[in-house]
C-alpha cells in the first residue's frame, strides 16, 4: 500500500501553527501605532515562507500558511461577511478551567460578500510552495450554532432559509475565487457537530428552543449549500474537534449523535476527526462512513508537548480499520497548534515533533516518501 498521490494524505495537518514570536511582536506595534500594516506583512510573508519550507523539509506532502495572518480561526473569516458582527458574549459556554471571554458572531443584517475575505492569503502561500497548498475556513453552522435564533437579526431573517441561502451564495462566491486562483484543496472548519456530541450543549440548545438531534441536519444542509459550486478537481475536506484554545476544550462525548448527518448528509470528501483522548469515544460511529469517503484520524494531540508512541498511534489505526478500510485512512494532528494568536501550551520545537512524527507513523503504516 502506498502513499495518497491526492489529499487527503496519509500524513496530514489540520493548519494553524504556533505564531512566531516576531510576528505577535509586530502585531503589537501595529496596534500601538509603532508599525505600518505594510510592515508586519513583510513579517508575515517571511515566516510564512519559513514555516511552508519547515513543513515540506518535514516530508509533508500538504503545506499550509499556519494561519499566521489570523488572530482567530473563524472570526478573522466571519468577521469579513457583511451583516456579520462578532461580539464580546459573556453568556456562552468557557473552555475548561478557563475564564477566558469568548466571541459570538452575530447576524445583524442581510449578510453579502463585499470583498474577498481572504483570497490573497491563498494567493501568497500558492506562491511559496512546493507540495499542495491547503487553506482553510470556517464552517458556515457556527453563525447559528454559537448564539442560536437569538444570534439572527429577526428583521433581516425571519426565514432560516434565507440565512442559510445567502451565507451559501457568500461562501460559494470566495470558494469561487479561491479556485481561480489555484486552490484545491479546501477545509471547512466546524465544532458545531461535535459540541452536539455532549449533553450539556444538548441541553442548552433545548433550554433555547432548538432541537439538538435536528441541528446536525440543518448544519450539513448549511455546508452543502456553501459548496455546491465546487470545481472539479478541488478537493474539500471537513474538520471538527471539541474546541481548542490554551490547550483547552469545551465539549467531550462520542460521535453517535451526530454520525449520520455527518457521514451521509454532508458533501464532503473526507473528514478531519479528532481522536486523541477518550473525549472522542471510540471508532465505532465510523461504520456510517460511506465505502470509497476518507477519514483523518486526528490521534496526535496538539494540546500537550508529551510525544504519542508510535506503537499505541499504529495500534489505533488498526482498530480504526475495522470500521473503515486502511486503504481510506489517514492520519494527523487532532487540531491546530494555534486556533487562534494564543496558541497552545508547548513550544515550537514540540509542534514541529509532532508534525515529524505524524509522516513516520503513515511512512511506516502505509509506505511511501
Amino acid at each position: 500500500m502506498s502513499a495518497r498521490a491526492t489529499p487527503p494524505f496519509r500524513a496530514d495537518q489540520v493548519g494553524s501553527l504556533l505564531r512566531p514570536a516576531e510576528i505577535k511582536k509586530a502585531r503589537a506595534e501595529v496596534e500601538r501605532g509603532e508599525m505600518s500594516a505594510g510592515e508586519l506583512r513583510t513579517i508575515e510573508d517571511r515566516c510564512i515562507r519559513e514555516a511552508v519550507a519547515r513543513q515540506e523539509a518535514l516530508g509533508l506532502q500538504v503545506v499550509t500558511d499556519g494561519e499566521y495572518r489570523r488572530g482567530w480561526w473563524n472570526h478573522d473569516f466571519l468577521g469579513k461577511i457583511d451583516g456579520v458582527e462578532i461580539e464580546l458574549d459573556q453568556q456562552s459556554y468557557k473552555f475548561a478551567g478557563s475564564d477566558d471571554p469568548r466571541y459570538t458572531p452575530k447576524v445583524r443584517r442581510r449578510v453579502r460578500r463585499t470583498r474577498p475575505m481572504m483570497l490573497e492569503h491563498f494567493r501568497y502561500l500558492r506562491s511559496v510552495a512546493n507540495r499542495t497548498p491547503k487553506f482553510t475556513m470556517p464552517s458556515p453552522s457556527i453563525l447559528y450554532h454559537r448564539g442560536g435564533r437569538a444570534a439572527i437579526d429577526r428583521g433581516a431573517y425571519p426565514d432560516l432559509d434565507r440565512l442559510w441561502s445567502d451565507v451559501g451564495r457568500v461562501y460559494r462566491e470566495e470558494i469561487r475565487d479561491l479556485a481561480a486562483a489555484g486552490c484545491t484543496y479546501l477545509q471547512i472548519d466546524d465544532t458545531s457537530f461535535s459540541f452536539l456530541c455532549d449533553e450539556k450543549f444538548r441541553a442548552s440548545c433545548r433550554a433555547r428552543g432548538d432541537d439538538p438531534d435536528e441541528l446536525p441536519h440543518m448544519y450539513a444542509k448549511a455546508v452543502n449549500a456553501a459548496i455546491a459550486d465546487r470545481p472539479p478537481g478541488m478537493t474539500i475536506v471537513m474538520h471538527t474537534c471539541r474546541g481548542n484554545w490554551k490547550s483547552t476544550w469545551l465539549a467531550e462525548g462520542g460521535y453517535d449523535p451526530v454520525a449520520q448527518a455527518v457521514f451521509n448528509e454532508t458533501d464532503v470528501d473526507a473528514w478531519f476527526l479528532e481522536y486523541d483522548s477518550e473525549r472522542a469515544g471510540g471508532f465505532e460511529p465510523l461504520r456510517f462512513v460511506p465505502k470509497g469517503k476518507k477519514v483523518v484520524l486526528g490521534l496526535v494531540s496538539t494540546k500537550t508537548a508529551l510525544l504519542e508512541k508510535k506503537d499505541v498511534l499504529k495500534k489505533r489505526i488498526d482498530n480504526a480499520a475495522k470500521y473503515v478500510p486502511l486503504q481510506n485512512l489517514c492520519v494527523s494532528p487532532q487540531c491546530g497548534f494555534a486556533s487562534s494568536h494564543h496558541g497552545n501550551l508547548l513550544t515550537e520545537d514540540d509542534q514541529w515533533r509532532k508534525l515529524e512524527l505524524v509522516v513516520e507513523v503513515a511512512r511506516e503504516v502505509w509506505g511511501g516518501n
